[in-house]
């Protein structure tokens, strides 16, 4: 009978520490960074509504790589990989942060982008990448 009830005083007292330590630790210096990234055109016409085929794919986003930096460009944190629908979403510690691509070209986006992380908070970017396909 006594083992009964210090298994029902504890098991509460711990489940509650665990709860907190988690809520703790995702707070305390981690935020978040989300957006969407746009490419294209992917076709030289665009049509309304657009082409099946000319709709990024999985590997649209591979061949347009898109890093987190530090702010001077020397250590890369984490590589964006979007979902299908171009949609992402990072932890990241507090913190400034560059977020370019890993491999530039000449044409027209509004990378790099300077973003402050702050603890429990998200931060958005929406990115835009030009192909030059005309």
């Amino acid at each position: 009978m006594f083992n009964c009830i210090l298994l029902i005083c504890v098991i509460p007292v711990l489940t509650l520490g665990i709860a907190c330590n988690n809520e703790q630790n995702r707070i305390i210096g981690n935020g978040f960074l989300e957006g969407k990234v746009s490419i294209g055109p992917l076709c030289p016409v665009e049509m309304f509504p657009p082409d099946p085929a000319c709709q990024p794919t999985e590997e649209t986003y591979k061949n347009w790589p898109i890093a987190v930096w530090t702010t001077d460009q020397k250590t890369k944190l984490v590589q964006i990989q979007p979902k299908l629908d171009g949609t992402y979403i990072i932890e990241l510690p507090e913190g400034m942060f560059l977020v370019d691509l890993e491999v530039q070209h000449m044409f027209d986006k509004n990378l790099p982008a300077t973003v402050n992380i702050k603890p429990g908070e998200t931060a958005m970017l929406n990115i835009e990448i030009n192909t030059g396909i005309r």
